[in-house]
């Protein structure tokens, strides 16, 4: 314990910026530069770094600095350091200012439009001073904001059977998924082709296969005996997505949440297709083991409340 507070005691918030920046830069005439100040000073500060770790951090090669084992791991450490000192700033200096604090909420696309807007304005209408950050992803690029603590919480699923070791999780809803292809698109004027004829005849819009939506799509081609569609575009913009399908003959399965006011306007039409069926539940992820304040918990009760009306 004693090395560990001369270790901690010794180690500055310039050492982590010198770690964060030459792990991204990979070069230390241009990390020194990045950090105003001189060359020599910087490989001076890096010799200190090493001193205190009491081993090389970085090797030396022709084509620059690369870390080693120890070091990817401080990097790092360095990283999500600094992200969680940039954040304690930003909301002392928004205190400074009048403000109440900052809330940074991760959700996916599907709940995104009802559940979480819904609850994110109730809580504004309370709070009216809070900053609250809004990052709409799929639930396995949410899970990993959520490991970096760049996110307070995320309304997602597991994108791995393993993360419930990492995070607690409280289902709040579901997910409908649809179907849906352009104005006009041939398959809404005639009788709907057998799955297995749509997978191999025409393109498809899909999410990545990181993504629960998608594993869950998989898995009902696998239990209907079919192969997944030979024309794919993968991807995880929604806005992308719409566009790709509003100028194209692919058919794009998502969360009917996400595209009810494009079916209201007529910009898109939705198939007779059920795809979807075996996709589990979404719900609130926090990490374990930690004590959540203000405002995390209190936005945590509007969500529970209002998921508990839409059941």
């Amino acid at each position: 314990m004693d090395g560990y507070q001369a270790l901690i005691g010794r180690l500055r918030y310039k050492h982590l910026l010198m770690i964060s920046t030459l792990g991204s830069r990979r070069n230390l005439h241009q990390t020194a530069a990045a950090m105003h100040m001189s060359q020599p000073a910087a490989t001076r500060m890096l010799s200190e770094i090493e001193k205190v770790f009491g081993c090389q951090l970085f090797e030396r090669t022709a084509r620059g600095m690369h870390p080693t084992s120890l070091g990817e791991m401080l990097i790092d450490f360095a990283d999500n350091a600094l992200t969680r000192l940039d954040r304690c700033a930003e909301e002392v200096r928004r205190y400074q200012l009048g403000g109440r604090g900052q809330l940074t909420v991760g959700a996916i696309m599907g709940a995104a439009p009802d559940l979480v807007a819904q609850s994110i304005i109730e809580l504004k209408r309370q709070r009216p001073l809070l900053q609250i950050r809004l990052m709409g992803e799929t639930s396995d690029q949410l899970v990993e904001l959520l490991e970096q603590d760049r996110v307070d919480i995320a309304i997602a699923r597991y994108a791995t059977s393993v993360q419930h070791n990492q995070f607690d999780f409280e289902p709040l809803g579901n997910e409908t998924m649809i179907t849906v292809v352009r104005r006009g698109h041939p398959l809404c004027s005639s009788e709907l082709p057998p799955l297995e004829q749509l997978l191999e005849t025409w393109p498809w819009i899909l999410q990545p296969m990181a993504t629960p939506a998608r594993q869950a799509l998989e898995k009902e081609f696998e239990m209907e005996g079919l192969v997944s569609p030979r024309d794919i575009i993968e991807c995880g913009s929604i806005f992308a997505a719409l566009q790709l399908v509003q100028q194209s003959d692919a058919l794009l399965v998502m969360a009917e949440t996400v595209l009810r006011d494009h079916l209201q306007t007529g910009l898109i039409e939705r198939l007779p297709l059920l795809l979807g069926r075996t996709l589990s539940p979404f719900g609130l992820l926090t990490r374990k083991d930690t004590l959540y304040g203000e405002p995390v918990t209190g936005f945590c009760e509007i969500l529970r409340r209002n998921a508990a009306d839409w059941r």
